[in-house]
C-alpha cells in the first residue's frame, strides 16, 4: 500500500504564481495593515464602500489571475501516485483547483474566492461572472426572483466564499483535515507561517498522534520543535524534488 502523505499548504505556496503572501516581511498585510477589511466582515455588511473596496481589491488582487506554479503542479502529482489524502489549504486563491487537485482531497480551511453566495437567499455564482460585470454593478447585489416573495428580486448581499475575519470556518474542514492527518504517514506544511489558529494546530494535533511532520518554508514557524525534517528553500524547487524523491521510493 502507498504511503500515505497530509498536506498543509499556506501563502508561501504561492509567492513563485505572483502572490505575494500577507504576513511575512514583504507581505501585504505587513506593509499595508489597513488592507486587513477587504475581508473584515462586520465591514462588508455595515458599509457599502467597503463593501466597494473590498470587491474592487479583490478584482485587481493578482490572487485572482494567477496561474498554479510548479508546486501547485508537483501535489497533483502526488495525487495521482495515490500518495495524497487531504491537502487543507489556508489559500483562498483556489489554484488548487487550477492545477488538477480533485475536490475529494481539496479542503479549503479559509474558502475559495472561485465561488460566491447571496447572504439572503443562498443563491451559488461563479465569481468571474460577478468580476465581469463589477464596473456596472460595483456593489453586486443577487437579482435571483423568489417565488415566496411575489417573483421579486432577492436583493441580497452577495459574498465571495472567502472566509472573512469574524467568521467561522467552512462546516466539517477543520475536523476532516485533523482526522485525514493524524490518519497519514506524514504530514507536509508546505509554505505556512503556521500563525493563523485554528489551522495551524493541525502540526501539534499530527504531532500527538505520532505523525512524522516535514515542515517547508522560507522562515521558521512555531513548531518548528515538532518537525522530524525542516527545508529551508525556494518552494518551487524543493517541493518538486520532495515529491519526486517520495514517490520513487515507494516504487
Amino acid at each position: 500500500m502507498s504511503k500515505k502523505i497530509a498536506v498543509l499548504t499556506g501563502a508561501g505556496i504561492s509567492t513563485s504564481a505572483g502572490i505575494p503572501d500577507f504576513r511575512g516581511p514583504d507581505g501585504v498585510w505587513t506593509k499595508h495593515p489597513e488592507q486587513t477589511k477587504v475581508y473584515d466582515i462586520e465591514a462588508f455588511l455595515c458599509h457599502e464602500e467597503d463593501r466597494k473596496y473590498s470587491w474592487r481589491w479583490q478584482k485587481e488582487s493578482p490572487v485572482w489571475t494567477a496561474q498554479p506554479g510548479t508546486a501547485h503542479k508537483a501535489l497533483v502529482k502526488l495525487e495521482q501516485a495515490g500518495m495524497l489524502t487531504l491537502l487543507a489549504t489556508q489559500n483562498f486563491d483556489a489554484l488548487h483547483e487550477k492545477a488538477g487537485n480533485g475536490s475529494d482531497v481539496i479542503v479549503n480551511l479559509h474558502g475559495t474566492i472561485g465561488t460566491s453566495h447571496c447572504m439572503k437567499c443562498h443563491a451559488k455564482y461563479d465569481t468571474a461572472d460577478i468580476m465581469a460585470n463589477l464596473d456596472n454593478e460595483p456593489d453586486p447585489h443577487c437579482h435571483r426572483r423568489l417565488p415566496y416573495s411575489g417573483n421579486m428580486p432577492c436583493n441580497g448581499l452577495i459574498k465571495t466564499d472567502v472566509v472573512y475575519f469574524g467568521e467561522a470556518l467552512p462546516d466539517g474542514a477543520l475536523e476532516k483535515s485533523y482526522r485525514l492527518a493524524t490518519q497519514a504517514d506524514e504530514l507536509w506544511v508546505i509554505g505556512s507561517t503556521l500563525e493563523v489558529m485554528p489551522a495551524a494546530s493541525i502540526v501539534p494535533i499530527a504531532a500527538e498522534a505520532g505523525v512524522p511532520i516535514t515542515i517547508m518554508n522560507m522562515g521558521r514557524t512555531q513548531y518548528d520543535r515538532l518537525a522530524d525534517r525542516l527545508i529551508h528553500g525556494d518552494i518551487a524547487v524543493a517541493l518538486p524534488q520532495l515529491v519526486d524523491e517520495t514517490i520513487t521510493a515507494e516504487q
